[in-house]
C-alpha cells in the first residue's frame, strides 16, 4: 500500500485527498490496507481519513466496542472533523453505529458494509485454532465468496495474530463485547441517511442482518453486491465503488437543494 501512515499523539492513520471527508473504519482483524481500492478511487475529490483502530492496544479490561467509539470520538474531536460521512466494514461498522448513537450531528451519513450490532458469525462460528495453518486458511476463506481472494499474504497475516497470545485475548474480548452490544433498541435513533451495500453470499453477517438494518434505521437505503462476502471493498471494489460514488453523490445534491 502506498500511503504514508502519519502518527499525532496516540493516534496512526491514513490522511489522502482534498475535500469533503470520508472516515474508512476497519474491521477486527481488518487492515488499512483493506480500502486501499477505496482510498485510491476518491481521494482525487475527497479527504479519505483511515484511523487505525487500537484493537490490541487497548487494556483486557477495557476491550470492548463501546471503547473503540470514544477512541474514535476522540479523534474526531482531535483532527476538528464535523460533517464528514462515516463508513465501516463488519467491526467498524459496529463502532461507526455507536460514535452516531452518540453524536450523530457531526455526522452527514453513514455506510455500512457486512456490520457487526445485530448478528455475527465469526470465523464459521468458532475460533480459529492456534497453530494450524490450514484451519485459518479455511476460515479465512468463509469470509469471501471466491477463496481466491483470501491471498497467502492475508492469510499468513490471520495466523500471525491468531497465534499471537495478547492479540487472541483481545480479538476473544472485542467478539464477546459485539455480541452484548447489539445495536437494536438503537438503530431507530439514527437519523442521518445511511447507505447499506452488503455482499450477497457474506456468511459472516449474512443477507437477512442487512435487511434487519434497513428495516431498523429511520433513513436508509440497501444496495447488493453479487458474488461477494463479508468485505465488498475488498472482493468487488469496483462494484463497491461505483455504488458508494453513486450513493454521495446524490447525498451532495440533496445537501445543496
Amino acid at each position: 500500500m502506498n500511503f504514508t501512515v502519519k502518527e499525532d499523539k496516540e493516534f496512526k492513520y491514513i490522511d489522502e485527498g482534498q475535500g469533503d471527508v470520508i472516515i474508512l473504519l476497519h474491521g477486527l482483524m481488518g487492515a488499512l490496507s483493506n480500502w486501499e481500492a477505496v482510498v485510491n478511487e476518491f481521494k482525487g475529490q475527497y479527504r479519505v481519513i483511515i484511523p487505525m483502530l487500537p484493537v490490541y492496544e487497548m487494556p483486557i479490561i477495557t476491550t470492548g466496542v463501546k471503547t473503540l467509539s470514544k477512541f474514535l470520538a476522540k479523534f474526531i474531536r482531535h483532527m476538528k472533523l464535523k460533517d464528514f460521512v462515516l463508513v465501516g466494514n463488519s467491526l467498524g461498522g459496529h463502532v461507526g453505529l455507536m460514535y452516531c448513537v452518540a453524536s450523530q450531528e457531526n455526522v452527514r451519513s453513514l455506510v455500512l458494509a457486512g456490520s457487526s450490532g445485530l448478528y455475527e458469525n465469526s470465523f464459521g462460528g468458532s475460533f480459529p485454532k492456534r497453530g494450524s495453518y490450514e484451519y485459518i486458511k479455511e476460515k479465512v476463506e468463509f469470509t469471501f465468496y471466491s477463496p481466491l481472494t483470501a491471498t497467502p499474504e492475508l492469510v499468513d497475516d490471520v495466523y500471525a495474530t491468531v497465534n499471537n497470545r495478547e492479540r487472541v485475548i483481545r480479538i476473544l474480548a472485542m467478539a464477546k463485547s459485539a455480541i452484548r452490544h447489539n445495536m437494536a433498541k438503537d438503530l431507530p435513533k439514527i437519523k442521518i441517511p445511511v447507505c447499506i451495500i452488503w455482499g450477497k453470499q457474506d456468511k459472516v453477517t449474512p443477507p437477512d442482518v442487512a435487511e434487519q438494518f434497513n428495516e431498523l434505521l429511520p433513513d436508509s437505503e440497501l444496495h447488493w453486491v453479487d458474488q461477494c462476502g463479508h468485505a465488498p471493498m475488498m472482493e468487488q471494489p469496483e462494484k463497491f465503488n461505483v455504488l458508494l460514488r453513486d450513493y454521495l453523490e446524490r447525498l451532495n445534491q440533496s445537501v445543496s437543494i
